[in-house]
């Protein structure tokens, strides 16, 4: 019978273990909040990555920019209570 080393094994399998326990959930995406900086350094849409207008304005104070609605907020679908229909 041959002896076999379950070591290296055990050790591949727990590291695999550990990787996949320390995965964290996905941050939201920053183009799904409903303002943007828009302006020359930052084109179009720009970039869409707060939550308030003034959050907005506070950023492009001082710089040739200025505060858009987000297009992906602003024409996604809204999700309604679904029609009964008859």
């Amino acid at each position: 019978m041959r002896s076999t080393n379950w070591a290296p094994l055990a050790f591949a399998a727990l590291g695999t273990s550990w990787i996949v326990g320390a995965a964290q959930p996905a941050a939201a995406d920053p183009y799904d909040y409903p303002w943007c900086i828009q302006g020359k350094e930052e084109g179009y849409p720009g970039y869409c990555g707060y939550q308030t207008y003034q959050q907005c304005q506070a950023s492009a104070s001082g710089r040739a920019a200025s505060c858009g609605i987000n297009p992906r907020v602003a024409f996604s679908q809204q999700r309604g209570a679904p029609r009964a229909y008859r």
